[in-house]
Formats: C-alpha cells, structure tokens, sequence
C-alpha cells in the first residue's frame, strides 16, 4: 500500500535520491499494477534510474496545477525548458544564459525581458521546480543570485528524465488547427464512452479530483453508483480510502492524517477559515437566508460573497493565527477564494459565485469554550 501511495504522490521517483522508494515500488508493482493500468488506465514508466506513474486527469479542474506556479507565463517557461532539455543527453551540462537565450527565441510568441527583476524571478521557480521533480542538477552557482543580477550564471546538469515527461498527442497540430481544448481532450483518457474508457475516467477523477459532481459528467456519477461497491472496495483495498456517494457527488475520504496526499481540511490556518464559512453556508441555508437552486448550488454576486466572508473573518478573528488577523482584506478574501475554487467549494463565472454542494459536506467551529490566550496557537 505504502509503494502504491509513493507512486501516487511523487511526480517520479529518482533513485539516485530516494533508493529505498524505488526500490519497494520495484519489488511490489506486481500487486498493485492491475489497479494502475486496468482500473486507471495509467502507464508505468520504469527505468534503471527512476520510476514514473503517468498521472492524467480525467478532467481537468482547478484542484490541479503546479502549486509553486504563480501565472500562465511560468506553465509557458516550462514547456520550453522542457524541449530544451529534450536535446540535453544525461549528464550533460548546460548554463542558465543558454536556457535563458533559448527562452527569447521560443515559437510561441512570448517575449522575456532578463532585465526585469520579476521576469528573472519566474525564471528561478521554474528552475527551481525542475530541479525539484529531477530534471536538472546544479552543479555551481545559486539560482537566487540570478534574481538580483541578470549576469550572474550557474552551471546545471540534464538528468536525462525530461523527454519522459512530455506527453504525445495523437496528431499533429498546426498553426491554423490548433485549438487548445482540442490538445486537452486529447491529453485525458475520455476518448470514448465505451467501458474501459469511462471506467478509467471514472476512477482517474476520483482519485485527483476533490469531488466528481453529479452535474459535472451526469454519465461517470451514475457509473459510480451503479459501481460503487466494486470501486469502494478496490480503493480500500489498495489505498485505504473510502468512497462517498451523495445524491449530487461522489468523493474519496482517506484515513485521519494521511501523510504525503492534499487534503482538505488540512492543518493550515486557511482549512480553518474555510470550515467556518461552509459552517456560515449551512447556518444560513437553515435559516432560509440562502436558498438552493434545482442544483443544489446557491449563486451569490461577487460582493454577496465578499460580504460573507468578511461577516466571518469578523466574528472569528481573534481565532485566527497571527498571520491571517494581520492581513488586509483584499488578500484576504483573495486566499479564501483561490482555495475554495482550487478544492471546488465553488466555481466563478464572470462577476457570479456558485457555491457547489462540497461547502455543506464540510464545516467547523470551536469550541464553546474556545478562549483566546496569547499566540499559544501559532
């Protein structure tokens, strides 16, 4: 089980760093590489230095993403730092100023100024997270001394591993075809309504996705009803985790303190604050304040929801750490929405927040004899 959890939740697994690891998922793909390849429809790459899982979505949600990334332009980064380690053999080194000097000559229309200090900035996150998932070494230099000053260069080091994570698509796109809803769908295994298609969807969605809705793909939820004995026991079997079926969704509940997976709620401050505000939802729901829609979603402007969250973050600050009384509003109320959105507590639609039926499934409060005493918390 705990080979299985490594696969899932390393991007890969480097042995020159992890030898252990790679060596139990080794020893043990046999007992779980049915689970991977036949109910999830994954590819297992195993090489003499690393091991990699081939995690694709079923759909795409905003749960997903590389959380270290801050804009589109550093997903842009590194795609092209991918195609130029592509040509890097293993061990082969290579400057920051080659990267750099490639990135300006990139087809895809992206202009990079080095001299601008938040440009330099983006290039190191996504150097640095490169390095993280073992694409690259460094062999001399820092990375954040390119921050300060566009002159300074490092030495880096392919690993060889980049090719391994560039995906192919099944066709060729061209300037006047390409349609990028066109390259996801061809990146998610939904090339078909047919069993085994819609099983790995199926299976693939509840395990990266926090919740598969109902409303979302009507077709997988009901498969999951249908299946959901089967499912349920196949993820408790080999991971642990129990499936929840309610008549708007469908979600995976592993074991109390998981460790190494995502989880909501989460030992950070912001878990806390977001449990409050579901547990406002409901208060408010009861009270008939809000009301549902034939969704089960309850749709508030973008000030409505403003005004809620502020009502909370009112009531209960002194509860909250340091940093979250501290700060302004506006940052806030930013935070809270990003990972409402990223967990799909909610979804936005121009200026239109819909409340999705996961913020009544999860809430909190303290205690009733909660009491303030100093930063004994934080």
């Amino acid at each position: 089980m705990e080979s299985l959890k490594g696969l899932l939740i390393h991007q890969l697994i480097y042995k020159e760093t992890d030898r252990d690891l790679y060596y139990r998922i080794k020893d043990n793909i046999r007992y779980f590489k049915s689970f991977l390849t036949d109910k999830l429809g994954y590819e297992l790459i195993v090489r003499s230095d690393f091991i990699r899982l081939l995690k694709i979505p079923g759909i795409p949600d905003f749960s997903m993403g590389v959380q270290v990334f801050q804009s589109g332009r550093e997903y842009a980064m590194f795609m092209l730092l991918l195609i130029f380690l592509e040509d890097r053999g293993k061990e082969e080194q290579f400057l920051l100023s080659h990267v750099s000097e490639f990135l300006l000559t990139n087809e895809i229309g992206e202009e990079y100024d080095w001299t601008n200090y938040t440009t330099r900035k983006m290039l190191i996150r996504v150097v640095k997270y490169a390095e993280s998932i073992h694409l690259l070494k460094v062999d001399d230099g820092s990375e954040n001394d390119f921050i300060t000053d566009e002159t300074q260069e490092i030495l880096f080091e392919s690993t060889g591993i980049s090719r391994y994570l560039i995906q192919n698509l099944s066709e060729e796109f061209t300037e006047h075809t390409l349609k990028w809803d066109e390259v996801i769908a061809n990146l998610i295994s939904d090339h078909g309504e047919n069993g085994v298609h819609r099983k790995n969807r199926v299976y693939q969605r509840l395990l990266l996705s926090p919740i598969v809705y109902r409303g979302d793909a009507p077709g997988d939820y009901e498969y999951i009803k249908n299946y959901r004995n089967s499912i349920e026991d196949e993820f408790e079997n080999y991971l642990g985790w129990k499936l929840h079926v309610h008549k708007n969704g469908a979600l995976l509940i592993p074991p109390d303190r998981e460790t190494g997976i995502e989880c909501f709620p989460s030992s950070k401050a912001l878990s806390d604050i977001i449990l409050f505000i579901c547990a406002e939802i409901r208060q408010r729901l009861d009270t008939s304040f809000y009301q549902l829609s034939t969704e089960d979603h309850i749709n508030l402007s973008m000030d409505d929801f403003n005004h809620l969250v502020m009502d909370v973050r009112i009531r209960q600050l002194e509860g909250f750490s340091k940093e979250y009384r501290e700060m302004s509003e506006e940052r806030f109320f930013s935070q809270v929405l990003e990972e409402m959105e990223r967990f799909l507590f909610l979804n936005i639609q121009d200026n239109t927040i819909t409340l999705l039926p996961l913020c009544g499934k999860i809430t909190g409060m303290y205690y009733e004899d909660f009491a303030i005493k100093g930063d004994q918390n934080e």
